[in-house]
């Protein structure tokens, strides 16, 4: 659990550069949610296919096996956003359930249930919202991840570092549409 923390924490030190994209908009010892979205250049559609591969831009730090290659999402109700662990030489060691597909609406939103990081050890549950919507020629992303329930951490001091970390997925995703914050393309 304090490997987990550790890991978040330096993240977010690594993000302190990045735009402002993020914004815990509630919290409280009860719990808390966060907002994030971003302006990509990519067409809806693009967008959709792009995010549901989390593969190609998920960032292996903040995974179990260190590698983002070893993550699937299902995007189906009752698909899985889950990660394998290889194990010795190569072979399966096992698997991990990120989050639950709880609601689908091809192209423009995606709902999952779970908790990321270290909230998957707590007695919590969180819903991540995934919206896409056209703005002119580009997308417009917004990430919402609520959760609530008991945790040994205060969750208000937790808070913050999950929606940075959430953050940098979209970033990531925003990266691998072509979106970069000096406006020059650029693809992971």
């Amino acid at each position: 659990m304090k490997h987990a923390l550790l890991i978040w924490a330096g993240a977010c030190a690594l993000l302190s550069g990045q735009p402002a994209l993020a914004e815990v908009t509630a919290s409280s010892d009860a719990g808390f949610a966060s907002h994030n979205e971003v302006l990509v250049d990519a067409a809806p559609a693009e967008a959709w296919a792009a995010m549901t591969q989390p593969s190609q831009w998920w960032n292996g730090a903040h995974s179990y096996s260190g590698d983002a290659a070893n993550m699937t999402l299902d995007a189906r109700a009752g698909g899985c956003f889950c990660e394998a662990i290889p194990g010795a030489n190569g072979g399966p060691a096992g698997q991990t359930e990120h989050m639950r597909v709880i609601y689908v609406a091809p192209g423009s939103t995606l709902r999952l249930a779970g908790g990321l990081g270290p909230l998957q050890a707590e007695a919590v549950t969180g819903v991540l919202t995934m919206t896409i919507a056209a703005d002119g020629e580009k997308s417009k992303i917004s990430w919402d991840y609520v959760v609530g329930g008991y945790m040994r951490m205060p969750m208000a001091e937790l808070a913050p570092l999950v929606d940075q970390v959430v953050r940098e997925q979209l970033l990531r995703l925003a990266t691998r549409l072509g979106t970069t914050w000096d406006g020059a393309p650029r693809r992971l």
